[in-house]
């Protein structure tokens, strides 16, 4: 089943318990960290996530976007974060941190910007949980899905398969009802949705909705029928 996580980055910062709530029904509750040094923007940190994670049941699946998240991401799980991403183009030591972040207690993930290949990164895949897969430029919300970048979800669940790995793979950027069967069809099992949920009129509708999307493509996609 496909997994939908909403990206706070979305919802209004003037209430976000309100805003994790209008989304219970979601998997995990995607919370975007900028540090506008790895990123042009500036977003939240350690003790958003502390209270986010005290205000809902859902958990948190946190994406750095920022520098050093060697030295900065297990802090996240320490604050409740049930999921670290970090990205690879950051990372000095990825495999050291991931091992740290699942000795913590919480999901290791890698991220790699649109540029990012994968294949150099194919013998680390067993240290991980989850790979993302960035669909847009990572800095902002509401920006347009890259449909160029298609081809390398293939690639990167022809590599997963290809190790019979239990590994998520997520995308992030531009999914909306429009794009979110074509990710699916590709193989991406876990969709981070920003403005396709918080700009809906019924934000728990919109999760539904997507999840019932992408799981009618996933039950028929080549990828999945092979599992």
């Amino acid at each position: 089943m496909a997994q939908i996580n909403p990206s706070i980055l979305s919802a209004d910062f003037a209430r976000l318990a309100e805003e994790a709530k209008a989304v219970e029904g979601a998997d995990w509750l995607h919370v975007d960290v900028m540090d506008n040094h790895f990123v042009p923007n500036l977003t939240l940190g350690v003790p958003i996530v502390e209270a986010l994670s005290k205000a809902t049941d859902t958990p948190l699946d946190c994406h750095l976007m920022i520098e050093d998240p060697d030295r900065w991401a297990p802090g996240y799980v320490e604050a409740g974060a049930g999921s670290v991403t970090f990205h690879a183009e950051a990372a000095a030591a990825p495999v050291r941190l991931a091992r740290e972040i699942r000795a913590k207690g919480a999901r290791a993930s890698m991220a790699l910007k649109p540029a990012t290949p994968i294949e150099p990164y194919e013998d680390l895949l067993p240290e991980l949980d989850m790979l993302l897969i960035m669909t847009v430029e990572p800095g902002f919300g509401g920006q347009a899905f890259l449909d160029i970048m298609l081809p390398k979800i293939r690639r990167t669940r022809q590599l997963i398969d290809k190790h019979g790995l239990e590994l998520w793979l997520q995308i992030d950027g531009g999914v909306s009802a429009t794009t979110i069967e074509r990710c699916a069809e590709a193989g991406a099992d876990v969709f981070v949705a920003g403005s396709a949920v918080y700009g809906a009129a019924d934000p728990a509708a919109a999760v539904r909705e997507l999840r019932a999307r992408a799981d009618a493509v996933t039950a028929v996609a080549p990828w999945a029928c092979d599992h």
